[in-house]
Parts: C-alpha cells; structure tokens; sequence
C-alpha cells in the first residue's frame, strides 16, 4: 500500500477538482462529506455524519471512507437503492464488496491515471496504492462519465445494458433485444 494508505491514518483525503470538472455536473448532496462541507465537490448540501441512516434527496455524490472496507456493502446497498448519483470507489475488482454490487452500476469509469487525492492541508498524496473507479446510477450519471473521458474508460455491465439502453461512442442511444 501507499503511504497514505497505511491501515490507522485517516481517510480524509478528498478528490481533486479535475474529477468533477470532467464530470461536469452539480450534485444535489454530497453523502460522505467532511464536517467542514465539501472541498471541490459541487454539491448544494452535504451529510458529514450519520449519513447511512439519512434519507438521501436528488443527484448524489458518494465517496465513502477508503479505509473501511466492512463498510462499503452497507454504502453501497444504500447508494444502489437511492438509485440516482456517482460513487467513487477503490478499484477492487476481486473484492467480494465489488462483485457484488458493480452490475448494479449503468456504467463503470476506470480512472487512469491513478488519482492523487488531496489532504486536508492541500498537499498531494503522490504515491495511490489503488486505482479509483467511478460508479453511475442513473442516466444523468451514466451521461457524466461518458462525458468525462479524458479521466478513463468506461464500461457498462452486461445487467445493465440488458436493462437499459447501450450508448455508442456518438453517445447515441441504441435499443437492445
């Protein structure tokens, strides 16, 4: 792990401002906000505590703790079922966490590089010992990664495209039988 991974220290590490340049969006609430309000996250409202047993409103952006990974089944039941938002997760794809819950998602967008997430004192963790994903639930979140190519590829799962619809790379829609 990178040194800024290190199990003990702490998960507030927030995302960069390019991410959601890229995405291009405004969110209707920040779900995992640090208690001073989000950084660089656009967002009109946000929850710094006890937000699993909040009710979640509109658009929503996710970026749970990293170091918890007992909690991300529980994160992610919740942001699967509110059902309209982007997640921003490790990129563990043999974590039973991922399995379970990415064909869930109306698409995946694989970060790459690897983000240098910031602290709180503004200085840049330069070593990731992951990559980052994003997850999209909903059309306006699907849209948002699409539109943010230049932060990766994404990729929708086979549930989803057998559920919706597939979009070519002209982002136009494509009806499935």
């Amino acid at each position: 792990m990178a040194k800024y991974e290190k199990a003990g220290e702490s998960d507030e590490w927030y995302t960069p401002s390019y991410v959601f340049d890229a995405l291009g969006v405004r969110f209707d609430l920040d779900v995992a906000s640090p208690p001073e309000g989000p950084r660089y996250v656009p967002a009109q409202r946000w929850f710094s505590n006890f937000s699993l047993e909040r009710d979640w409103h509109g658009f929503v952006w996710m970026n749970p703790p990293f170091g918890h990974q007992s909690t991300k089944r529980k994160w992610l039941r919740k942001f699967f079922d509110h059902g309209n938002g982007i997640a921003l997760l490790p990129d563990r794809t043999s974590a039973p966490w991922w399995q379970e819950f990415c064909h869930m998602a109306n698409g995946i967008l694989f970060v790459s590089p690897k983000v240098k997430f910031e602290r709180p004192d503004g200085s840049v963790g330069e070593q990731p010992g992951t990559g980052t994903t994003l997850f999209a639930a909903g059309e306006q979140a699907l849209d948002a990664l699409l539109r943010a190519e230049q932060l990766g590829k994404t990729f929708q799962p086979i549930a989803a495209v057998r559920e919706h619809s597939i979009r070519d790379p002209g982002n136009q829609p494509h009806v499935t039988k």
